[in-house]
C-alpha cells in the first residue's frame, strides 16, 4: 500500500500546526521531509526526529508500514 506526500504532510501538520513543512517524493514509499518548528528549540536532532516519527502514527513500523523510507531534516527556526 502506498502513501502520498500530502498525507505525510497532513500527519505532521496535525502534530506541528505552526511548522514549516516540505515533503517531497512521488513513488509512494520513499520521501524526504523538512520540518521547521519552534518546539524543536533546545532539543537535539534525535529528540526532534522522534517527535516527527511519532506524528506518523506507525506508518513506518516494520514491514507493515506504508512508508518505506523518509529522509528527515528537522530544526528550530532561525
Amino acid at each position: 500500500m502506498s502513501i502520498l506526500a500530502s498525507e505525510i504532510e497532513d500527519m505532521i501538520r496535525d502534530a506541528f500546526p505552526n511548522a514549516k513543512i516540505n515533503v517531497q517524493g512521488d513513488d509512494g514509499a520513499h520521501f524526504a521531509a523538512e520540518v521547521v518548528d519552534e518546539s524543536f528549540r533546545g532539543k537535539n536532532r534525535v529528540q526532534q526526529q522522534r517527535a516527527v516519527y511519532a506524528a506518523l502514527k506507525g506508518k513506518m513500523d516494520g514491514s507493515a508500514g506504508e512508508l518505506h523510507a523518509l529522509a528527515l531534516t528537522t530544526r528550530a527556526p532561525d
